[in-house]
């Protein structure tokens, strides 16, 4: 397992959103960053690659000993393929997308008869992007982006048969389609090429639940677990640190209709994901981020720099003992 970056945790300080008052960071500003951090890698934004030339990124990357992925949306074939190219020119591992249709918190109500040729649409437009991705040998992974399910992750893998095509998994968004994380983990893993580190403290509201974004370590996610499944059943992944959104995530599962175009869920998967919530939900406080309570952009942007130094010296221990364990284990082959 290696280690990077993403931009989508510190928008604000990288200048991403028009209101930052910001200079938009470069790709190469990016690499110094996770470089800083101690770093292995970053998954630049597509659209920051373009202002760049790639080779010079790839150049700049490979000379600092850093891996890239690339970050891109949607599930238009001729875009796929478009980014696929430029991800290859700058020597990325991964092109990681997103298909949208459900809303923030895994509300699929508005899809209400539309969900399954959804699903066809996408399998349809990634089977064509695959031939693509595998020409040029960069992975095409899809996130789960509060949107997709692991059983519907897992169709998409097994349908398209290819291992140029996998799952970019987002460590905290299982909860937005209301399943346990640690089964959600083990289901998708081998099929993992790509990871985002996101923790979320959660609360209960009288719909569900809401999912707060907060630093690595200071919330639900079991990251030790994490990296010992995938240092198991997967053991070449890419992770980077992504904190959450600025907006808090309202998953209603206690809405009957919030259930609208999911798959058949057991009695077994919903209890474990009530007692995960309801052994770790806060129940007072305010969970606002200062982007929701209205703050400057100067101070939002101190606010995620904050959060980082707190999650990198959480996953810097974390990096320590994956080391100290793969020693024991050399020495004691030996």
């Amino acid at each position: 397992m290696r280690f990077g970056l993403t931009a989508y945790g510190t928008v604000y300080h990288m200048g991403l959103p028009a209101g930052s008052n910001r200079v938009r960071i470069t790709a190469k500003e990016q690499i110094d960053m996770a470089e800083a951090y101690g770093l292995q890698g970053v998954e630049i934004p597509l659209d920051i690659l373009a202002q760049s030339d790639p080779a010079e990124v790839a150049a700049y990357a490979k000379q600092k000993s850093m891996f890239i992925n690339v970050a891109t949306g949607g599930y238009d074939t001729a875009a796929l393929a478009k980014a696929l190219q430029m991800a290859k020119q700058a020597g990325a591992i991964t092109l990681r997308t997103v298909v949208g249709g459900a809303k923030f918190g895994g509300d699929r109500r508005h899809m209400e008869g539309k969900w399954q040729p959804f699903l066809q649409q996408i399998l349809s437009a990634f089977q064509e992007a695959t031939e693509v991705a595998e020409a040029t040998g960069i992975n095409l992974a899809v996130e789960n982006h509060q949107d997709l399910a692991s059983e519907e992750l897992l169709w998409l893998c097994e349908t398209i048969g290819s291992k140029r095509f996998g799952i970019t998994l987002d460590t905290g968004n299982p909860l937005a389609t209301a399943e346990h994380p640690a089964d959600f983990f083990r289901s998708v893993a081998p099929y993992v090429k790509n990871a985002h580190l996101k923790d979320y403290k959660i609360y209960w509201s009288e719909e569900g639940y809401r999912l707060v974004r907060c630093p690595l370590g200071q919330g639900v996610i079991d990251f030790p677990d994490l990296f010992q499944v995938m240092g198991e059943m997967n053991p070449d992944v890419t992770m980077s640190v992504e904190h959450g959104a600025l907006e808090a995530r309202h998953v209603r599962v206690l809405q009957e209709d919030f259930w609208t175009e999911y798959p058949p869920r057991t009695a077994r998967q919903l209890t474990r994901l009530l007692r995960f919530v309801e052994d770790r939900a806060r129940y007072k406080g305010d969970w606002r981020t200062p982007f929701e309570l209205g703050q400057t952009p100067d101070e939002i942007a101190k606010y995620e720099m904050e959060e980082m130094d707190i999650a990198m010296a959480y996953l810097s221990n974390q990096i320590r003992k994956l080391e100290k364990r793969s020693e024991s284990t050399l020495t004691q082959g030996g």
